[in-house]
């Protein structure tokens, strides 16, 4: 696209993709919530829910959020998903047609339920990416750094995942689904999303089988070594079921939330920035360049010499001395 091109496509597309994204209109929702649920923790017992400074700090990566997601949306959902599905859906005798040889995808409702099915199957590679890759890691890492597992934490959200992110869904305007669509189900996936993030809803029967809820979620949320990697799935938990990441909750474990390495402060920038710091120091432990390599996009926990273990080594451990030390808990290495 020429500069003039693209200039004058975002200047007729912004407010229809603002009108278009429910998160314009999740925002305000997202606030009331939490304050409903804060007032409620406060005066049902539950003081321990909420803690006023790691409130704070969740709001302000949330704020942050909400300030840059629009600025990156103008590259990422405007330009470089635009750009995408003109390059691999180009007109044909006044026809847009895929580089596949078939019709581009209009907005028939079941062409929206399948973008909304691959917009789940690819969140769950995007996430599942982000816990397997220890540089990815870094950035989401500020979602688990919480202790606390409330709808607050919901909105603390790293902002360097938003600069990524886009790339993991570029294959959908590409496989014919437009643009805007794309958009609309990344806005309703944070949706689901964010209201999964309560301790409030219990287990829901035969929802269960087939949706990711609440209890799932505190199973992702959650640091004990069984549970750890579990549970990637946006508002479907069928991709976890398939590629053997599912993990239901068990009433009888004690779920610890958060990270073991936690930031320990309540400064935005240590919460942004700490595992980035981490994986500098151990990138120095070794000057092998595999070694370095393996830092950087080897799973987290991941040591040249053992000092540190990946949840994967973890588990295996856990398993083999489960029944020799009931009580053994592990935590996440990173």
């Amino acid at each position: 696209m020429h500069g003039s091109y693209i200039i004058l496509y975002l200047c007729n597309n912004l407010e229809f993709m603002d009108f278009t994204n429910p998160l314009v209109y999740g925002v305000p929702c997202f606030i009331a919530f939490i304050l409903l649920e804060l007032a409620y923790s406060k005066t049902h017992g539950d003081e321990e829910l909420y803690e006023w400074k790691d409130l704070f700090a969740s709001g302000f990566m949330g704020v942050g959020s909400a300030v840059i997601a629009p600025l990156i949306k103008v590259i990422s959902a405007i330009v470089i998903f635009e750009f995408t599905y003109e390059l691999f859906n180009p007109m044909v005798d006044g026809v847009g047609t895929n580089i596949m040889g078939y019709t581009s995808f209009g907005y028939a409702w079941y062409i929206w339920l399948l973008c909304q099915l691959a917009d789940d199957f690819t969140y769950y590679w995007f996430h599942r990416a982000n816990h397997e890759v220890r540089l990815l890691w870094a950035a989401h890492i500020v979602h688990h750094s919480s202790d606390n597992f409330n709808l607050g934490t919901a909105v603390r959200n790293g902002w360097f995942t938003i600069l990524y992110k886009p790339l993991f869904y570029m294959w959908m305007p590409a496989f014919g689904f437009p643009p805007e669509m794309v958009v609309v189900c990344l806005g309703i996936e944070a949706l689901w999303q964010f209201q999964l993030h309560t301790v409030y809803v219990p287990k829901m029967g035969f929802i269960e089988k087939i949706f990711n809820t609440h209890t799932m979620h505190q199973v992702h949320h959650a640091q004990n070594v069984e549970y750890l990697d579990k549970n990637h799935g946006g508002f479907l938990n069928i991709f976890d079921k398939i590629f053997g990441t599912w993990k239901e909750l068990d009433d009888g474990v004690d779920v610890k939330y958060g990270v073991i390495h936690a930031p320990e402060s309540y400064s935005p920038i240590v919460i942004l920035t700490h595992e980035f710091k981490d994986i500098w120091k151990d990138i120095k432990k070794s000057p092998k360049i595999s070694h370095k390599l393996m830092y950087i996009f080897g799973p987290p926990g991941w040591s040249h010499d053992g000092s540190t273990l990946t949840v994967k080594q973890q588990q295996r451990l856990f398993k083999e001395h489960k029944d020799k030390s009931p009580e053994l808990e592990y935590s996440r290495p990173n």
